[in-house]
Protein backbone atom coordinates (compact mmCIF):
# COMPACT_ATOMS: atom_id res chain seq x y z
CA UNK A 1 0.00 0.00 0.00
CA UNK A 2 1.28 3.46 -0.89
CA UNK A 3 2.18 5.61 2.14
CA UNK A 4 -0.36 8.19 3.21
CA UNK A 5 2.04 10.43 5.14
CA UNK A 6 5.63 11.52 4.61
CA UNK A 7 8.50 13.15 6.43
CA UNK A 8 9.15 16.78 5.45
CA UNK A 9 11.36 19.60 6.70
CA UNK A 10 9.39 22.57 8.00
CA UNK A 11 10.39 26.01 9.28
CA UNK A 12 9.37 26.66 12.88
CA UNK A 13 9.90 30.37 12.11
CA UNK A 14 12.22 32.54 10.04
CA UNK A 15 15.79 32.44 11.25
CA UNK A 16 18.98 30.43 11.30
CA UNK A 17 19.48 26.80 10.27
CA UNK A 18 18.09 25.62 13.61
CA UNK A 19 14.54 26.60 12.55
CA UNK A 20 14.49 23.66 10.11
CA UNK A 21 12.74 20.76 11.84
CA UNK A 22 11.26 17.45 10.64
CA UNK A 23 7.49 17.15 10.38
CA UNK A 24 4.80 14.92 8.93
CA UNK A 25 2.39 15.78 6.12
CA UNK A 26 0.09 13.91 3.75
CA UNK A 27 1.68 12.56 0.59
CA UNK A 28 0.64 14.93 -2.24
CA UNK A 29 -1.69 13.88 -5.01
CA UNK A 30 -0.94 14.92 -8.61
CA UNK A 31 -2.97 17.72 -10.12
CA UNK A 32 -3.65 18.09 -13.84
CA UNK A 33 -0.38 17.97 -15.75
CA UNK A 34 1.60 16.95 -12.66
CA UNK A 35 3.55 13.92 -11.56
CA UNK A 36 4.36 12.84 -8.02
CA UNK A 37 8.02 11.98 -7.46
CA UNK A 38 9.32 9.78 -4.68
CA UNK A 39 12.31 11.89 -3.77
CA UNK A 40 15.73 10.24 -3.95
CA UNK A 41 17.49 13.53 -3.19
CA UNK A 42 16.80 17.26 -3.02
CA UNK A 43 19.25 20.04 -3.75
CA UNK A 44 20.10 22.79 -1.27
CA UNK A 45 20.35 26.19 -2.96
CA UNK A 46 20.96 29.83 -2.12
CA UNK A 47 17.27 30.79 -2.45
CA UNK A 48 16.45 28.16 0.19
CA UNK A 49 18.70 29.96 2.65
CA UNK A 50 17.14 33.32 1.81
CA UNK A 51 13.61 31.93 2.22
CA UNK A 52 14.58 30.36 5.55
CA UNK A 53 15.70 33.79 6.75
CA UNK A 54 12.28 35.20 5.83
CA UNK A 55 13.20 37.20 2.74
CA UNK A 56 12.05 35.07 -0.22
CA UNK A 57 8.40 34.04 0.14
CA UNK A 58 7.13 31.29 -2.17
CA UNK A 59 4.98 32.28 -5.16
CA UNK A 60 1.21 32.15 -4.82
CA UNK A 61 0.03 28.54 -4.85
CA UNK A 62 3.49 27.06 -4.24
CA UNK A 63 4.38 24.84 -1.30
CA UNK A 64 5.63 26.58 1.83
CA UNK A 65 8.32 23.91 2.13
CA UNK A 66 11.83 24.64 0.93
CA UNK A 67 13.40 22.76 -1.96
CA UNK A 68 13.60 23.92 -5.58
CA UNK A 69 14.99 20.77 -7.21
CA UNK A 70 14.68 17.03 -6.73
CA UNK A 71 15.44 13.71 -8.32
CA UNK A 72 13.71 10.40 -7.91
CA UNK A 73 11.09 8.04 -9.31
CA UNK A 74 7.71 8.94 -10.76
CA UNK A 75 5.05 7.19 -8.63
CA UNK A 76 1.80 8.85 -9.77
CA UNK A 77 0.51 10.67 -12.85
CA UNK A 78 -2.02 13.47 -13.07
CA UNK A 79 -4.53 13.93 -15.86
CA UNK A 80 -3.02 14.83 -19.21
CA UNK A 81 0.51 13.59 -18.51
CA UNK A 82 1.82 11.71 -21.54
CA UNK A 83 5.61 12.06 -21.49
CA UNK A 84 6.29 10.17 -18.25
CA UNK A 85 5.33 6.78 -16.86
CA UNK A 86 5.29 5.40 -13.33
CA UNK A 87 8.79 4.12 -12.61
CA UNK A 88 10.64 6.69 -14.73
CA UNK A 89 13.77 8.19 -13.20
CA UNK A 90 13.62 11.97 -13.42
CA UNK A 91 15.03 15.16 -12.01
CA UNK A 92 12.84 18.23 -11.77
CA UNK A 93 12.65 21.92 -11.06
CA UNK A 94 10.05 22.69 -8.40
CA UNK A 95 8.53 25.92 -7.11
CA UNK A 96 8.98 24.56 -3.56
CA UNK A 97 8.30 21.39 -1.63
CA UNK A 98 11.49 19.49 -2.40
CA UNK A 99 12.51 18.97 1.24
CA UNK A 100 10.16 15.99 1.55
CA UNK A 101 9.87 12.29 0.75
CA UNK A 102 7.38 13.01 -2.07
CA UNK A 103 6.65 16.10 -4.15
CA UNK A 104 4.15 16.99 -6.87
CA UNK A 105 5.79 18.66 -9.87
CA UNK A 106 4.60 19.87 -13.26
CA UNK A 107 5.46 17.14 -15.74
CA UNK A 108 6.84 19.70 -18.18
CA UNK A 109 9.44 20.75 -15.61
CA UNK A 110 10.89 17.24 -15.38
CA UNK A 111 13.90 15.92 -17.26
CA UNK A 112 15.22 12.38 -17.52
CA UNK A 113 18.18 11.56 -15.30
CA UNK A 114 21.08 12.06 -17.72
CA UNK A 115 22.95 9.04 -18.99
CA UNK A 116 25.93 8.33 -16.77
CA UNK A 117 24.55 10.28 -13.78
CA UNK A 118 23.27 8.62 -10.61
CA UNK A 119 19.73 9.36 -9.50
CA UNK A 120 20.97 11.03 -6.30
CA UNK A 121 23.55 13.22 -8.06
CA UNK A 122 20.89 14.30 -10.59
CA UNK A 123 19.11 16.21 -7.82
CA UNK A 124 21.85 18.82 -7.99
CA UNK A 125 21.28 19.61 -11.67
CA UNK A 126 17.92 21.36 -12.28
CA UNK A 127 18.17 24.60 -10.29
CA UNK A 128 21.67 25.54 -11.41
CA UNK A 129 21.33 24.33 -15.00
CA UNK A 130 17.96 26.03 -15.51
CA UNK A 131 19.39 29.22 -13.97
CA UNK A 132 22.66 29.38 -15.89
CA UNK A 133 21.23 28.18 -19.20
CA UNK A 134 18.23 30.53 -19.15
CA UNK A 135 20.29 33.58 -18.15
CA UNK A 136 23.39 33.09 -20.26
CA UNK A 137 22.51 30.93 -23.26
CA UNK A 138 18.78 30.35 -23.85
CA UNK A 139 17.52 32.97 -26.30
CA UNK A 140 20.76 34.95 -26.10
CA UNK A 141 23.51 35.63 -28.62
CA UNK A 142 26.74 34.40 -27.03
CA UNK A 143 29.88 35.19 -29.08
CA UNK A 144 31.62 32.03 -30.24
CA UNK A 145 34.80 31.56 -28.24
CA UNK A 146 33.99 34.65 -26.15
CA UNK A 147 35.22 35.47 -22.66
CA UNK A 148 32.88 34.39 -19.87
CA UNK A 149 33.49 35.78 -16.37
CA UNK A 150 31.99 33.62 -13.61
CA UNK A 151 31.97 34.88 -10.04
CA UNK A 152 32.10 32.17 -7.37
CA UNK A 153 33.27 29.41 -9.67
CA UNK A 154 33.49 26.80 -6.92
CA UNK A 155 29.88 27.09 -5.76
CA UNK A 156 26.81 25.33 -7.12
CA UNK A 157 25.90 27.99 -9.68
CA UNK A 158 29.52 28.78 -10.45
CA UNK A 159 30.64 25.21 -11.05
CA UNK A 160 27.72 24.71 -13.41
CA UNK A 161 28.54 27.94 -15.27
CA UNK A 162 32.21 26.98 -15.60
CA UNK A 163 31.33 23.59 -17.07
CA UNK A 164 28.67 24.94 -19.42
CA UNK A 165 30.95 27.70 -20.62
CA UNK A 166 33.78 25.29 -21.32
CA UNK A 167 31.47 22.76 -22.98
CA UNK A 168 30.14 25.43 -25.35
CA UNK A 169 33.59 26.69 -26.31
CA UNK A 170 33.83 29.85 -24.21
CA UNK A 171 36.99 31.05 -22.49
CA UNK A 172 35.94 30.87 -18.85
CA UNK A 173 37.45 33.15 -16.21
CA UNK A 174 36.31 31.97 -12.78
CA UNK A 175 36.95 33.61 -9.42
CA UNK A 176 37.41 31.40 -6.37
CA UNK A 177 38.58 31.52 -2.76
CA UNK A 178 42.14 30.22 -2.54
CA UNK A 179 44.49 28.00 -4.55
CA UNK A 180 42.63 24.72 -3.96
CA UNK A 181 39.31 26.14 -5.12
CA UNK A 182 41.05 27.68 -8.13
CA UNK A 183 42.62 24.34 -9.02
CA UNK A 184 39.18 22.75 -8.86
CA UNK A 185 37.71 25.39 -11.18
CA UNK A 186 40.53 24.70 -13.63
CA UNK A 187 39.71 21.00 -13.45
CA UNK A 188 36.11 21.82 -14.35
CA UNK A 189 37.29 23.64 -17.47
CA UNK A 190 38.10 27.21 -16.49
CA UNK A 191 40.58 28.81 -18.88
CA UNK A 192 41.83 30.95 -16.00
CA UNK A 193 40.94 30.53 -12.34
CA UNK A 194 41.42 33.75 -10.36
CA UNK A 195 42.13 33.76 -6.62
CA UNK A 196 40.12 36.77 -5.53
CA UNK A 197 42.16 37.01 -2.32
CA UNK A 198 45.39 37.79 -4.13
CA UNK A 199 44.47 38.69 -7.72
CA UNK A 200 42.43 41.40 -9.42
CA UNK A 201 39.94 39.80 -11.80
CA UNK A 202 39.40 43.15 -13.56
CA UNK A 203 43.02 43.41 -14.65
CA UNK A 204 43.20 39.77 -15.71
CA UNK A 205 40.00 39.81 -17.76
CA UNK A 206 40.79 43.17 -19.36
CA UNK A 207 44.22 41.86 -20.39
CA UNK A 208 42.40 39.06 -22.23
CA UNK A 209 40.22 41.55 -24.10
CA UNK A 210 37.37 41.96 -21.63
CA UNK A 211 34.35 39.86 -20.71
CA UNK A 212 31.66 39.25 -23.31
CA UNK A 213 29.34 37.82 -20.62
CA UNK A 214 29.60 38.18 -16.84
CA UNK A 215 27.56 36.05 -14.44
CA UNK A 216 27.22 38.17 -11.29
CA UNK A 217 26.16 36.68 -7.94
CA UNK A 218 27.62 39.58 -5.94
CA UNK A 219 26.21 42.98 -6.88
CA UNK A 220 27.36 45.74 -4.53
CA UNK A 221 30.67 47.35 -5.41
CA UNK A 222 31.30 44.60 -7.94
CA UNK A 223 28.83 46.13 -10.40
CA UNK A 224 31.27 48.93 -11.26
CA UNK A 225 34.13 46.44 -11.47
CA UNK A 226 32.15 44.25 -13.84
CA UNK A 227 31.45 47.24 -16.06
CA UNK A 228 35.17 48.00 -16.12
CA UNK A 229 36.04 44.37 -16.91
CA UNK A 230 33.55 44.11 -19.79
CA UNK A 231 34.35 44.23 -23.47
CA UNK A 232 32.34 46.58 -25.70
CA UNK A 233 28.83 45.19 -26.32
CA UNK A 234 29.22 42.88 -23.34
CA UNK A 235 26.41 41.60 -21.12
CA UNK A 236 26.35 41.52 -17.32
CA UNK A 237 23.76 39.18 -15.80
CA UNK A 238 22.87 39.55 -12.12
CA UNK A 239 21.26 36.56 -10.44
CA UNK A 240 22.11 37.25 -6.78
CA UNK A 241 23.34 40.12 -4.61
CA UNK A 242 25.59 38.61 -1.96
CA UNK A 243 27.42 41.95 -1.64
CA UNK A 244 24.21 44.00 -1.69
CA UNK A 245 21.54 45.06 -4.19
CA UNK A 246 21.83 48.84 -3.67
CA UNK A 247 24.80 50.49 -5.33
CA UNK A 248 26.05 53.88 -6.48
CA UNK A 249 27.69 53.48 -9.87
CA UNK A 250 28.86 55.67 -12.74
CA UNK A 251 26.88 54.51 -15.77
CA UNK A 252 28.87 56.48 -18.33
CA UNK A 253 31.20 53.51 -19.10
CA UNK A 254 28.10 51.35 -19.65
CA UNK A 255 26.88 53.78 -22.29
CA UNK A 256 30.28 54.17 -23.96
CA UNK A 257 30.77 50.39 -24.14
CA UNK A 258 27.13 49.72 -25.15
CA UNK A 259 26.77 47.22 -22.31
CA UNK A 260 23.65 45.35 -21.29
CA UNK A 261 22.98 45.07 -17.55
CA UNK A 262 20.23 42.58 -16.83
CA UNK A 263 19.06 40.05 -14.28
CA UNK A 264 16.29 37.67 -13.36
CA UNK A 265 14.92 35.27 -10.80
CA UNK A 266 13.88 31.83 -12.00
CA UNK A 267 11.21 30.87 -9.48
CA UNK A 268 8.71 33.52 -10.58
CA UNK A 269 9.09 32.93 -14.33
CA UNK A 270 5.99 31.54 -16.12
CA UNK A 271 5.57 27.78 -16.21
CA UNK A 272 5.70 27.79 -20.01
CA UNK A 273 9.11 29.48 -19.94
CA UNK A 274 10.51 26.87 -17.57
CA UNK A 275 9.08 24.10 -19.74
CA UNK A 276 10.78 25.58 -22.81
CA UNK A 277 14.10 25.75 -20.94
CA UNK A 278 13.68 22.14 -19.84
CA UNK A 279 13.24 20.92 -23.40
CA UNK A 280 16.19 23.01 -24.59
CA UNK A 281 18.39 21.60 -21.82
CA UNK A 282 17.36 18.06 -22.70
CA UNK A 283 18.16 18.58 -26.38
CA UNK A 284 21.32 20.68 -26.18
CA UNK A 285 22.90 20.11 -22.76
CA UNK A 286 21.94 16.66 -21.44
CA UNK A 287 23.93 14.84 -24.22
CA UNK A 288 27.10 16.38 -22.78
CA UNK A 289 26.71 14.20 -19.67
CA UNK A 290 26.74 11.04 -21.76
CA UNK A 291 29.76 12.38 -23.66
CA UNK A 292 31.62 13.16 -20.44
CA UNK A 293 31.97 16.88 -21.14
CA UNK A 294 29.65 17.67 -18.22
CA UNK A 295 29.43 15.97 -14.84
CA UNK A 296 27.52 16.46 -11.61
CA UNK A 297 29.45 18.11 -8.80
CA UNK A 298 28.08 16.79 -5.51
CA UNK A 299 30.02 18.11 -2.53
CA UNK A 300 28.12 16.36 0.26
CA UNK A 301 24.91 14.54 1.06
CA UNK A 302 22.97 14.81 4.32
CA UNK A 303 19.97 12.83 5.58
CA UNK A 304 16.78 14.83 5.05
CA UNK A 305 16.33 15.17 8.82
CA UNK A 306 19.71 16.96 9.01
CA UNK A 307 18.67 19.83 6.75
CA UNK A 308 19.79 22.32 9.41
CA UNK A 309 23.32 20.89 9.27
CA UNK A 310 23.26 21.07 5.47
CA UNK A 311 22.25 24.75 5.59
CA UNK A 312 24.99 25.52 8.11
CA UNK A 313 27.52 23.84 5.84
CA UNK A 314 26.38 25.90 2.86
CA UNK A 315 26.47 29.14 4.86
CA UNK A 316 30.09 28.41 5.84
CA UNK A 317 30.84 28.94 2.11
CA UNK A 318 33.62 26.35 2.02
CA UNK A 319 31.81 23.86 -0.21
CA UNK A 320 32.60 23.06 -3.83
CA UNK A 321 29.59 22.10 -5.89
CA UNK A 322 26.21 20.98 -4.63
CA UNK A 323 24.87 19.94 -1.22
CA UNK A 324 22.04 17.39 -1.28
CA UNK A 325 19.44 16.06 1.16
CA UNK A 326 18.62 12.35 0.97
CA UNK A 327 15.37 11.01 2.48
CA UNK A 328 15.80 7.74 4.34
CA UNK A 329 19.58 8.03 4.48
Amino acid sequence: MAPQTMTVIEMSEAGGPEVLVPGQRPVPQPGDGEVVIRVAAAGVNGPDLVQRRGHYPPPKGASDLLGLEVSGEVVALGAGVERWQVGDRVCALTSGGGYAEHVAVLADHCLPVPEGVSTIDAAGLPETYFTVWSNVFFGHDVPEGGNFLVQGGAGGIGSTAVQLGAATGLQVFATADGPEACAWCAELGAHRAIDFRTEDFVEIVRAAGGADVTLDILGGDYVARHIKASRADGRIVSIAFNAGSKVSVDLMPMMLKRLTLTGSTLRSRPDAFKAAVARDLEARVWPHFAAGTLRPVTFATFPLEKAAEAHATMEAAQHRGKILLVPGA
